[in-house]
């Protein structure tokens, strides 16, 4: 199994990966890697990602940018 995730603009058209796609054995991994790195993706104009699963979707779009309190 591979996890990656998918990265898309607020409109769900797909954003390219800007360090290409990042590939993890766990789903765990990869909620890690997004947690480090949200902001890094935001600052590339991604606004929202989706996990995938050996290129099945399980959850998303999540979006990237904080909620507003």
């Amino acid at each position: 199994m591979v996890w990656t995730w998918r990265f898309e603009k607020a409109d769900g058209s797909t954003v390219a990966a800007p360090n290409g796609t990042e590939e993890f054995p766990t789903q765990g991994d990869a909620e890690s890697w997004i947690g480090e790195t949200w902001k890094d993706l935001v600052g590339d104009g991604i606004d929202q990602a989706v996990l995938l699963e050996d290129g099945e979707k399980i959850y998303g779009p999540m979006s990237l940018h904080p909620s507003e309190s």
